[in-house]
């Protein structure tokens, strides 16, 4: 009776698995390294390729959702297109924004090809961009001859997220006196 119980909810955890992809949903944890990257999962939320490497010096690599959600894209990978066109590499991990102070990352970024054609990377950096309080058409206007020096402008120009209010000190507070180790071990590595 047991082991019939068990093979229905194998048979039905199958069919569920089986529906969801015959319906084209999208779960980052399913994609494969060469798919991962850009990709924007069926609930909205952006794929992350993370880069592990074992005791033994193999590197593995990983799909996971991300906590950053895409504005109105869902169940997506991105095209071969839009990663060339856009100057993109499908093996990048993590999501930064460090690639828009790069020069020739931000003219493919703000080409014609990119940004009329790609909206899922658009949005993407769109929304790295105002995390580091720049607009991103100001940026795509601005970059020219020098993307370094259209950031450094449109972060002095005053169209970046103001800090906070002079005369506010931002202390945290120093150690404590009569704190003492209580002889915990520190944790060891995974694996």
């Amino acid at each position: 009776m047991a082991s019939n119980f068990s093979l229905a909810i194998l048979a039905l955890a199958l069919f569920a698995f089986c529906f969801q992809a015959t319906l084209g949903e999208i779960t980052c944890e399913h994609l494969d390294q060469d798919t991962c990257a850009y990709a924007v999962s069926s609930t909205g939320k952006r794929c992350v390729l993370e880069k592990h490497v074992k005791r033994s010096g193999e590197e593995e690599y990983t799909c996971r959702t991300s906590e950053i959600e895409a504005d109105k894209i869902k169940n997506l990978i991105e095209t071969d297109q839009c990663v060339k066109a856009c100057g993109l590499d499908r093996k990048s991990f993590g999501i930064s924004s460090d690639s828009l102070l790069e020069s020739r990352f931000t003219e493919m970024l703000c080409s014609s090809q990119c940004y009329n054609s790609c909206p899922n990377v658009v949005d993407l950096y769109f929304n790295l961009a105002a995390g580091e309080g720049v607009f991103l058409p100001k940026l795509c206007e601005a970059q020219g001859a020098n993307a370094r020096r259209g950031m450094a402008e449109i972060r002095s120009s005053g169209l970046v997220a103001p800090g906070p209010a002079s005369g506010v000190k931002l202390v945290a507070p120093g150690p404590t006196s009569g704190v003492k180790f209580l002889g915990v071990a520190p944790a060891l590595a995974p694996y």
